[in-house]
C-alpha cells in the first residue's frame, strides 16, 4: 500500500451534492487531502432512491485512489446512510474505517454526552423520519421532528443564512439537549458558531458530525467551529 506524509481521506459523495467538498475544507486541517468520488442519484429523496444508492458504493470505493492509503472513507448522505444502516460498510469494505453523517452525529452527541436531541432536516417529512428512527435506533432520545419539505437536494444547498436560521430556531425544543440539522446538501456548517449562540446548546450539523468523526476515528487532532470540535474521544 502506498503511503506519505499526508492523511488521506476518501469521500464517497452524491452527483447532485453542492455543499460537501466546501464543508471539508473549512473543516480538514492542514496535512490532510481529501479524494472524491460521486455516484448517480436520482431525486427526489424518497426512501426508494436513497436505497438505490447502496449497489453503488462498492464501484466507487474502487475509484478512491487505488493503491493509497487512506485513514478513513465517508459516504455523503445522512439520509441514505440512515436507509441503509449497515449496508453501507459491507459495500465499501475493509480498506479503512467508515464514516456515515448518521453514525457520526450518534457519535459526536454520545461524546458531548447528549441523550435528548431535536431534529431539523430540509427533506420531506417520510425522509425526515428515517433519520429520526435511526437517530432512536442509536439510542438517542429525538424529542421533536421538524421537516422543511423540500424534495430535491440541490434546492437544500441554496437555502441562505436567514432561511436557516428561522428554521433551526422553530425546529429546537426546550427538552433537547442539542439540535441536528441533517443532510450533507444543507449550507449549515459556517452557521454553527452563530446557531449554538443563539440556541443556547451544541448544534451538529451532518458535514460537522461527518468529518469530525473521520478526524477523531484517524486520531487526527482539529479545529473547527462548534461544540463537537472541541471534543475527542481519545487522548
Amino acid at each position: 500500500m502506498w503511503r506519505d506524509d499526508l492523511h488521506r481521506f476518501g469521500l464517497i459523495a452524491l452527483a447532485t451534492d453542492l455543499t460537501i467538498e466546501g464543508d471539508a475544507a473549512r473543516l480538514l486541517p492542514p496535512g490532510c487531502r481529501l479524494h472524491v468520488t460521486r455516484i448517480a442519484f436520482d431525486n427526489p429523496t424518497t426512501p426508494e432512491n436513497l436505497r438505490k444508492t447502496g449497489p453503488r458504493l462498492r464501484a466507487a470505493a474502487d475509484l478512491l485512489v487505488p493503491g493509497v492509503e487512506l485513514k478513513g472513507i465517508g459516504f455523503g448522505c445522512t439520509s441514505a446512510s440512515a436507509v441503509l444502516g449497515d449496508e453501507v460498510q459491507a459495500a465499501i469494505g475493509g480498506r479503512a474505517p467508515v464514516a456515515t453523517p448518521a453514525a457520526s452525529a450518534i457519535r459526536g452527541f454520545r461524546a458531548l454526552g447528549v441523550q435528548r436531541v431535536a431534529l431539523m432536516t430540509p427533506y420531506l417529512p417520510q425522509t425526515s423520519d428515517l433519520v429520526g428512527d435511526y437517530l432512536q435506533a442509536g439510542g438517542l432520545e429525538v424529542v421533536s421532528r421538524r421537516s422543511m419539505g423540500y424534495a430535491d437536494d440541490r434546492d437544500m444547498a441554496l437555502l441562505d443564512d436567514a432561511a436557516l436560521m428561522e428554521f433551526a430556531e422553530k425546529s429546537d425544543h426546550p427538552q433537547a439537549q442539542a439540535l441536528f440539522l441533517s443532510c450533507t446538501a444543507l449550507p449549515a456548517v459556517r452557521m454553527i458558531d452563530r446557531l449554538e449562540a443563539r440556541l443556547g446548546k451544541p448544534v451538529i450539523s451532518a458535514n460537522l458530525a461527518l468529518f469530525w468523526a473521520m478526524l477523531d476515528e484517524a486520531r487526527i487532532p482539529a479545529e473547527g467551529p462548534g461544540k463537537l470540535f472541541g471534543v475527542r474521544t481519545w487522548s
